[in-house]
């Protein structure tokens, strides 16, 4: 089965077909840096690194972008209220949002432009569309016509008769209709500025995701992401600018992520009711996180309480724990026998087809994840029955894999490797018990307890662990 996603645009599935075969762009909208991220900015980064790693995974070759917004009201509010300039505070909060990042096992996008390296190029988007009559300038501003571009809502399915309903134009405000929105923004006092043939101002946010886009992926993007309360105005906004000025369609397909609720409540910032990816962390592994944020399907709402939290912590354990007893059947058990070692061949088997396609259904991660348990409920009972050396170390790989897949990467390589000379011992000893060399397995026990490790005799061969 081929991938297919869902685009927002048509609002069906449709299978991926980038511009130029192979080779994928995709733009998703970033941070604007005013603040701790929350577990609902947090699903659209997990989302769309584990989209990154699938198409990677089955053989396209990415470029994939996601901006900083470091010039915002936002920002400049929050700067404003500690008495600092707007550049520190988004640098400070720029690094608090690649530390929390990282911790959620989400790889660095191939490209990270910020706003305020891009200032020049969306001046001249903007006198595009000011040259094309679908921008003017008012008093220091510059806004967008939008009547003036007839597919304006339909990316949201809002119709511009509805906005016009009750809209006016603000004081303060020079615009030609209330529905018009800022490209461009008149310089104030204390706040960051550029000059521009409009007078010194600063960009809105809106023209700086269609300008980085655009300068990085070309006129049309093959995928456009972003969660879904960015639909509208943000993404709408983009299309009829970026459409616009270049004539071509924006993006080939667009992806939006439900919302995270606490309650069944949007969470965000404004509402007071956020929980940061920065507080979970003291308490909850990243791959904690990321693995209940990956629990529902991408597009469907997904309700956070704790204890579904606590759940994929101790899921992650039980992932780990299993990899941690294959690896040492791996490294000390005996040839296995046959009907279990086949039996290991067909539960790899069904998790590679279940994964792939579950992935290929529109990025379905929790049957993904449902195949990931299965294979890890299937391979401890394998090791019941006494797995081989070989069969083990077949289904690490699997398991290891599919967990990478995933993004489920922080526990990996966390299990202490055993000393060389102790690793020597406890082979030795497993040969003795062997012979039934009982006084010789005893004198290595001996040694081994010297030298501060412990050995315990199970059905899966010994297991060694440092004494506490």
């Amino acid at each position: 089965m081929a991938l297919q996603l869902y685009d927002t645009l048509t609002r069906r599935m449709q299978p991926l077909v980038p511009q130029h075969a192979g080779k994928v762009g995709i733009y998703v909208c970033g941070p604007t840096v005013y603040n701790w991220i929350h577990v609902g900015n947090a699903r659209q980064l997990v989302v769309f690194d584990t989209l990154r790693r699938w198409l990677a995974r089955t053989g396209y070759t990415l470029t994939y972008v996601q901006n900083i917004t470091d010039v915002d009201d936002k920002i400049i509010a929050r700067a404003q209220e500690e008495n600092l300039p707007a550049e520190e505070v988004a640098e400070r909060f720029l690094a608090a949002f690649l530390e929390d990042a990282a911790h959620l096992g989400v790889r660095p996008p191939d490209a990270m432009p910020r706003a305020t390296q891009y200032i020049p190029q969306m001046i001249a988007l903007i006198a595009t569309l000011i040259e094309k009559g679908y921008a003017y300038a008012a008093g220091g501003d510059v806004y967008y016509r939008v009547r003036r571009f007839p597919e304006y809502g339909k990316l949201s399915g809002t119709r511009i008769e509805a906005l016009a309903s009750g809209a006016r134009i603000l004081p303060g405000e020079a615009k030609e209709n209330p529905l018009d929105f800022a490209l461009w923004k008149g310089a104030k006092p204390g706040e960051p500025s550029w000059e521009s043939p409009w007078g010194a101002g600063r960009p809105g946010w809106h023209i700086e995701c269609s300008t980085m886009s655009t300068a990085l992926l070309g006129p049309t993007l093959d995928i456009h992401g972003g969660g879904m309360d960015l639909i509208f105005p943000h993404h709408e906004n983009e299309i009829a600018q970026s459409e616009a000025a270049f004539g071509a369609p924006f993006a080939r397909l667009w992806m939006h992520n439900g919302m995270v609720t606490l309650s069944g409540e949007k969470m965000a910032k404004s509402l007071g009711n956020v929980r940061t990816v920065h507080e979970l962390l003291q308490r909850f592994s990243g791959d904690a996180l990321r693995l209940f944020l990956l629990s529902a399907h991408y597009r469907t709402p997904l309700d956070f309480d704790e204890h579904s939290l606590e759940q994929s912590q101790a899921a992650v354990r039980r992932l780990k724990t299993t990899v941690q007893n294959l690896s040492f059947a791996a490294s000390h058990a005996v040839q296995g026998e046959p009907a279990v070692a086949e039996a290991a061949k067909r539960c790899i088997r069904r998790l590679e087809t279940a994964v792939s396609a579950a992935l290929d259904e529109d990025l379905h991660t929790a049957r993904a994840i449902a195949a990931l348990f299965d294979a890890v409920h299937e391979a401890n009972q394998l090791l019941q029955e006494g797995c081989g050396a070989e069969a083990a170390a077949q289904l690490v790989t699997a398991l290891e894999d599919t967990a990478a897949l995933l993004g489920l990467e922080g526990w990996a390589g966390q299990t202490e490797a055993l000393p060389a000379e102790v690793d020597a011992l406890v082979r030795e000893r497993a040969q003795a018990r062997m012979k039934r060399e009982w006084s010789k397995a005893d004198a290595l026990r001996s040694r081994l307890s010297e030298l501060g490790w412990t050995v315990e005799d199970t059905p899966l061969g010994p297991r060694v662990r440092r004494r506490a």
